[in-house]
């Protein structure tokens, strides 16, 4: 074999350590790391027409395959324009490892228009950054990238590739790091939660990797023993949910709710799950949402070893050979009849959410409604924004679709926030990924003017609800899919949403639905 040069060392160590698939965006500071993709077999590329569809789809990815992808940025603007997904990425735990181009050493003291303090822009959302120095570099530098990308829960992870260092020979392939092991069990907690599990008035709050099925298996047990109530954070990274699976409620978004949902709970141990907050602060009313008595107990962190850690708190209370509680059984839910009203909305995906399929959710306020009537669909994983910056759902919904290619995608966003990426839409189709779209057209930010009556607005006049209104014109959807080669239809009513959604499900490839809410 010739002399190898940077690039081309780095997609070898990449695949080395099983990282197989890119979602790019390059440019020419990355035109050595694109041409190694010829010479080196085994790299999965997938092309995105905006580098926030790029960044969100190995978010996507790392939350259904439980190992990272990388990014393929240019420069500090193109590492700029998918800030927002890594943001939601980081979280979520999510392992990403970001490649992102720089000018040779040579050219950043000449000041060119692209020049940017790359490393200042990839730090707050990121929890390693390092530069590669030189050809010889690389390699290791690549291992390393994804050593910390694979830190549980998992990290984002950027490594700047000046030019110069990709087209010089010498680069060197390297082995993969070890991965970090999670943090193992603190007695002295499990001591502390044994004895605040006790009765209706505790709570096991969980988060992260605690919302798998053997996680929620143990937690029903100990829910069973103990008779705490179960609860997870309002957005999960990823929950196994649906007929034969302990049902989990959700700490509700708002505020009040919130607090009525929490009030009772005199104890709560904390299993991957952080003590309640609410999303924003709000005038009169607290930040904190449990009680001022509440003792809280964290168990375990989001990147200790969640599932041994409920196994062993049911085995100390005693559980073990306890049938879970709260598990959902099947509903005969009929179809509704006349508007798509989000009640009818939930009784649709109830019985349409495809045998083991996965739902990515940026439903945002049309979606509130969807968790309860939904535990008894067929066996299914929810993913959930827990970032709160829109525009993660097209683009996670290609990454969930890649590292699955054998499950259904439903993909349920809302109008909003699906044109924050709709380049999303053009990457489906030419991947032909089996991704079925809701969009919600409600023609409004409709969050926010929840949001104007929170923060006490209670009258908001035309120049307030204007700035909140998607009109003037609509958004056509289906034009717009269409023109990115995804099929589709609109659906005015709950027969028609439900007829729809059985229609993208039935093909093969990407398929939306417009629906008037």
């Amino acid at each position: 074999m010739t002399e190898m040069n940077g690039a081309e060392s780095l997609v070898r160590s990449l695949i080395a350590s099983e990282v197989d698939t890119c979602f790019t965006n390059p440019g020419t500071s990355e035109m050595h790391f694109v041409a190694a993709l010829d010479q080196v077999p085994g790299m999965r590329s997938v092309l995105a027409l905006f580098e926030g569809v790029a960044t969100g789809a190995a978010d996507g990815f790392y939350r259904m395959a439980g190992r990272p992808a990388c990014t393929l940025l240019h420069l500090g603007p193109g590492l700029a324009n998918g800030l927002a997904n890594l943001h939601n990425a980081k979280k979520a735990g999510s392992g990403v490892v970001n490649i992102v181009g720089e000018h040779a050493a040579s050219h950043i003291e000449l000041d060119a228009p692209l020049t940017s303090d790359i490393a200042g822009i990839a730090r707050p959302v990121s929890h390693w950054v390092h530069a590669s120095a030189s050809a010889a570099d690389v390699g290791a530098d690549a291992a390393r990238a994804v050593q910390a990308a694979r830190t549980p829960p998992g990290q984002v992870a950027t490594l700047i590739l000046p030019s110069d260092t990709a087209w010089t020979t010498g680069g060197q392939v390297a082995e993969p790091c070890a991965v970090p092991e999670r943090g193992h069990l603190d007695t002295t907690a499990l001591d502390q939660a044994i004895a605040a599990l006790k009765g209706s008035d505790s709570l096991l709050l969980l988060g992260g990797g605690a919302l798998s099925d053997a996680a929620l298996d143990a937690a029903g047990r100990i829910a069973a023993q103990t008779g705490c109530a179960l609860l997870s954070e309002w957005s999960n990274a990823r929950m196994e949910r649906g007929a034969g699976r302990v049902a989990v409620g959700k700490v509700p978004y708002p505020i009040d709710l919130a607090l009525d949902a929490l009030g009772g709970y005199r104890r709560i141990v904390l299993v991957g799950a952080r003590a309640p907050i609410g999303f924003f602060a709000y005038p009169g009313k607290p930040a904190v949402l449990t009680r001022d008595d509440a003792d809280i107990i964290p168990l375990a962190g989001a990147g200790d070893d969640l599932v041994g850690t409920l196994e062993a708190l049911s085995d100390a209370v005693g559980a073990a050979e306890r049938l879970p509680a709260g598990i959902g059984a099947r509903q005969d839910i009929g179809l509704p009849q006349g508007p798509a009203t989000s009640e009818a909305i939930a009784a649709v995906l109830a019985r349409t959410i495809p045998e083991n399929g996965i739902v990515v959710d940026e439903s945002v306020t049309t979606g509130r409604a969807f968790f309860g009537p939904t535990t008894g669909a067929s066996p299914h994983t929810w993913l959930n924004n827990c970032g709160g910056s829109i525009g993660y759902g097209l683009p996670v919904a290609i990454g969930a679709a890649i590292a699955c290619p054998d499950r259904k995608v439903l993909a349920l966003i809302g109008d909003g926030s699906a044109m924050y990426t709709p380049q999303a839409l053009w990457t489906m189709a030419r991947e032909q990924l089996d991704v079925t779209i809701v969009i919600f057209a409600n023609r409004s930010y409709q969050i926010l003017r929840g949001e104007l009556t929170n923060v006490g607005v209670q009258n908001p006049g035309p120049r307030a609800v204007d700035m909140l209104s998607l009109n003037r014109p609509d958004l056509g959807w289906i034009e717009m899919a269409r023109g990115m080669g995804v099929d589709g239809c609109r659906a005015e009513d709950a027969p028609g949403l439900e007829a729809a959604i059985k229609a993208g499900l039935s093909v093969s490839g990407p398929y939306l639905i417009e629906l008037a809410c």
